[in-house]
């Protein structure tokens, strides 16, 4: 697979169907209202999910590391993995081209 800057096509397959459930992309755009960082007791009160499903779209958002878990005490933060989405879109700007 042919890496542009930074991100190959599979990573970017990866990234796009985790971005194409809308559950997830309002976990990442209240991630970016609370200053990028956002604990996951807050994401119960944000989504309208039961806590499993929650559990299972910050899983794939992570693996896809769109967003980075840093675990405090009993609570995990989560914030926006800015290089990502950065090499993501240019992935995307560099199909135009």
């Amino acid at each position: 697979m042919k890496t542009i800057t930074g991100m190959n096509a599979k990573k970017a397959e990866k990234i796009s169907k985790a971005l194409a459930d809308p559950n997830r992309l309002l976990i990442l755009k209240e991630i970016k209202k609370q200053k990028d960082c956002m604990y996951c007791v807050y994401l119960n009160d944000i989504v309208d999910l039961a806590q499993p499903s929650i559990a299972h779209h910050l899983k794939i958002l992570t693996d896809t590391e769109l967003i980075l878990s840093e675990k405090e005490g009993r609570n995990v933060k989560y914030s926006l993995n800015n290089q990502v989405l950065d090499d993501y879109i240019t992935f995307l700007e560099s199909l135009k081209k």
